[in-house]
């Protein structure tokens, strides 16, 4: 009798033992989904307010310019006045279409529900017209270079109009901030994929900015400090990257330049130069 009193007992402390671990793994999960949350909860409200932001800054001006114009008496404003008022509406229009344009496509890439198209093109071709694509964007002084081990012949499977998208953001920003010096294009294969490296001589992504420069739209300051350096186009580089399984890496030094380099995988034929 004694010994099932005392197995009765070791079964009842097991399964309390049992039912106190299932209890602290739930308790600590249930702590991690409450901070997820309510961190969620934060990243959305600061988001709202970057947009808000963003988007009344340039509307006010429009409004306040176009305000002056038509409300004035005729005769009182002449010409150069008129002229001046209506450049700051049309360069704020454009503001304001670029930021909800690249805020759409940054929605579109988060959702990750992207179809592919995906089609097999000569990876040379294509690489030098977004070499062409580029010059029209960049100062006097710098050059655009192109380089590649693989042959001109070589042929790649991919969604040309992410791979537009993608390389375009990264390009312009390199033209952006880019006075004198080069653009350098290159590309290679590397584990079973594609790796395309642009490296610019400009003036570089400042200190404040280099740890948040892929979420641009989540901490109270990030809007302004990513309309001096990126806008939001490295928020959407990222998407398009993670939407692809690929990486992206950004090194950046104040005043020496940047290099930005993407890898993602990609069907690759015909890479060697004898072909």
């Amino acid at each position: 009798m004694n010994w099932m009193i005392v197995v009765i007992i070791a079964i009842l402390v097991a399964a309390l033992i049992a039912v106190s671990i299932v209890w602290w793994h739930y308790k600590k999960q249930l702590e991690r989904e409450v901070k997820r949350s309510q961190k969620s909860e934060q990243l959305k409200s600061i988001f709202l307010a970057n947009v808000s932001h963003a988007l009344r800054t340039p509307l006010n001006a429009i409004i306040g310019f176009s305000d002056v114009i038509l409300n004035e008496e005729p005769g009182k404003l002449d010409e150069k006045q008129v002229r001046e008022m209506m450049t700051h509406v049309n360069k704020n229009g454009r503001v304001l279409l670029k930021f909800v344009s690249q805020l759409l496509e940054l929605s579109a890439y988060e959702g990750s529900m992207l179809t592919f198209s995906i089609i097999e093109v000569n990876l040379a071709e294509l690489m030098a017209s977004y070499r062409r694509e580029t010059l029209y964007d960049t100062k006097p002084d710098v050059t655009v270079r192109l380089r590649s081990n693989l042959s001109p012949h070589c042929k790649a499977a991919l969604d040309t109009t992410l791979m537009h998208q993608l390389m375009m953001q990264l390009l312009k920003n390199a033209a952006n901030y880019t006075t004198k010096g080069t653009i350098t294009i290159e590309y290679g294969h590397e584990r079973n994929g594609l790796r395309v490296t642009i490296t610019d001589t400009g003036c570089g992504i400042p200190d404040k900015i280099k740890d948040r420069i892929f979420s641009a739209l989540d901490s109270k300051d990030s809007l302004t400090l990513a309309e001096e350096a990126t806008g939001l186009g490295l928020s959407i580089c990222k998407s398009i990257i993670e939407a692809l399984h690929g990486d992206i890496n950004i090194n950046s030094e104040k005043d020496k330049g940047t290099v930005a380099t993407v890898w993602f995988p990609c069907r690759l034929r015909d890479m060697t130069k004898d072909i």
